[in-house]
């Protein structure tokens, strides 16, 4: 019976210990801005994954706080313990893909099954490319591959090589561009998200990002028409050379 006792003992110790290890590790993490996460509710949609969590070892979170993040669609369960640094919170954030409006929700530039990254750098630095992609996930500006396509410019439009040639001559200016879509990412930040090529390209670059309120599919060709904006930084990767801002859809 004794020693049926000191072993219940023995073991309650050991998990005090580990538990005040894993304590002390949070700590130190949160003092690097890291974040430690465990998952309670996993929703896909086409493009992202939201992340219902609770996060450890941060006093300023409440244990009855619902916090809910989104980053780019990837592979996740429930229990899964998960790390990020940094986000771009939005407030009453609408997803009409889910028909479901949250009170916040934290978009993330990169989450990760590992906090290692914090011992590498910057989280918006060189670890982005160190890390395996099965073990993180990234969100932010994508890298968009350059297809083959020809397509000339609409009458009275520019060709996005001659954009990016002359981006200063256009700044603030409102164009017309014609391309095929390549990318649809709709409701971040409140805007629909497109990116287009005409198979023009000036020193690199040839996929124009455009904000609108409209809606596209991949492989159509579209004329847009909106205002021009240069180095525009939204934060955590989200930085666009050029943008085509509001822009519409001409028929």
């Amino acid at each position: 019976m004794r020693s049926k006792f000191l072993k219940l003992i023995f073991i309650a110790l050991i998990a005090l210990v580990a538990c005040k290890s894993n304590n002390s590790k949070q700590s130190e993490l949160l003092k690097l801005g890291v974040h430690t996460i465990i998952v309670q509710e996993v929703v896909h949609t086409s493009e992202y994954t939201y992340l219902r969590y609770k996060e450890e070892g941060n006093p300023a979170v409440k244990e009855n706080d619902i916090l809910w993040c989104a980053v780019t669609r990837m592979e996740s369960k429930i229990g899964d313990t998960l790390y990020f640094k940094g986000g771009y919170p939005m407030k009453d954030f609408a997803s009409k893909e889910l028909n479901k409006t949250f009170k916040e929700v934290l978009f993330l530039d990169f989450i990760s099954k590992s906090s290692e990254f914090a011992t590498k750098g910057s989280a918006e630095g060189s670890e982005h490319h160190e890390m395996n992609i099965s073990d993180s996930a990234m969100a932010g500006k994508p890298n968009i591959a350059k297809i083959e396509v020809k397509i000339d410019a609409v009458a009275g439009g520019i060709t996005i090589a001659d954009l990016f040639a002359k981006k200063a001559d256009y700044s603030g200016k409102t164009i017309k561009v014609k391309g095929k879509v390549t990318k649809f990412s709709p409701e971040i930040m409140g805007k629909n998200w497109i990116h287009i090529q005409d198979g023009t390209e000036s020193n690199g670059k040839y996929d124009l990002t455009v904000t609108t309120a409209l809606t596209a599919a991949v492989g159509d060709i579209v004329i847009l028409e909106g205002k021009i904006a240069l180095n525009k930084d939204f934060g955590f990767s989200y930085f666009y050379e050029v943008l085509m801002e509001d822009a519409k859809i001409i028929k």
